[in-house]
């Protein structure tokens, strides 16, 4: 019989032939952690929207970024929720406020055993929720807002963040992150560009994460979905400024961005898996509608295949034990 002449399935036979043959793998230090630090808690605080994720007190914080060092994750992600928020975002640059002293606590547990990287923005600390401060029409000022960015960078680094991630989408934030960090002998603090980040539906979740306060919506500084080639344009820039390893958030519903920017890039590109992602395969799995371990393996599996050589998930600590189990 000399048809068919080609049987590609020969190499599906068994589990160790997949395996042998597999093209994209899973490693743990290929995960980070997104983690939110609430001020105020003596208790973490359930995530209702995201099954499994909480708001975390400075113990479990702790906690949790000592075990993602013992589950050999690439990194942890901090994000921090003030009691107290004005129109500046001024708790964003107090030393002892949340997320610089959550970092100081990260870093006097985990040591440089974990890249502890942090969010420069400033939506969580604003009681209007927008990424920078607003001008007398209600509109974002990208100058102003990039100018605390500067001061926040180096103060996050002055915490002991070994990694900056700026999220606002502020034209020119990289260029501005790099020079302040550098004037303040801040040279190793590596950055992280949130540089293809679009205006989407699937960050719900997050709003709830954060304690979002934001009124309206993010269209006039994050990027259009339907936008492909402007991804490559905002990517150049982010580079051409400085910025360490490049970002495509979201990361399921922009596989395509996350193929073309790995693609150009002559550095690591990482991807979100965010909120709404999250939430969705969880929602699915409660009902009995997937399985939820091969859905969340395939999901970050498929951001991988895509180009991402790291990706951000709130699955990364499961993951990683399930990984570590199937040596």
């Amino acid at each position: 019989m000399t048809f068919p002449n080609q049987r590609p399935r020969r190499l599906r036979t068994t589990p160790a032939m997949r395996r042998l043959t597999a093209e994209t793998r899973l490693a743990p230090s290929e995960l980070i952690l997104p983690a939110f630090i609430r001020e105020g808690l003596t208790e973490p605080n359930p995530i209702t929207s995201m099954p499994g994720v909480v708001q975390h007190t400075t113990d479990t914080l702790k906690r949790a970024a000592a075990e993602a060092v013992e589950l050999g994750l690439g990194g942890i992600m901090l994000f921090g929720i003030p009691e107290t928020r004005d129109a500046e975002g001024s708790a964003s640059l107090d030393p002892d406020g949340v997320l610089n002293k959550a970092i100081r606590d990260v870093r006097a547990e985990v040591g440089d055993d974990l890249v502890i990287m942090s969010d420069v923005c400033l939506d969580e600390f604003t009681d209007h929720g927008h990424c920078g401060v607003l001008d007398a029409d209600g509109y974002v000022d990208n100058d102003r807002t990039v100018e605390i960015y500067a001061r926040m960078a180096v103060a996050q680094a002055d915490a002991g963040a070994h990694m900056l991630g700026p999220s606002g989408m502020m034209d020119g934030q990289i260029a501005a992150i790099r020079a302040a960090l550098d004037e303040a002998g801040h040279l190793n603090t590596s950055v992280i560009a949130y540089a293809a980040k679009y205006a989407s539906a699937f960050y719900g979740p997050f709003r709830e994460a954060v304690d979002s306060q934001l009124k309206g919506d993010r269209r006039t500084y994050q990027m259009d979905a339907g936008n492909r080639t402007e991804a490559i344009r905002e990517v150049e820039l982010d580079l051409a400024e400085g910025a360490d390893i490049i970002m495509v958030k979201p990361a399921m519903s922009y596989l395509d961005i996350v193929a073309d920017v790995a693609a150009m890039s002559p550095v690591p590109v990482s991807a979100y898996q965010i909120s709404g992602e999250y939430a969705m395969i969880e929602a699915a799995a409660a009902n009995g509608w997937i399985d939820r371990r091969a859905a969340i393996t395939e999901s970050v599996l498929g951001i991988r295949r895509a180009g991402a050589h790291m990706v951000l998930t709130y699955w990364a600590a499961e993951l990683a034990g399930w990984l570590k189990e199937s040596r």
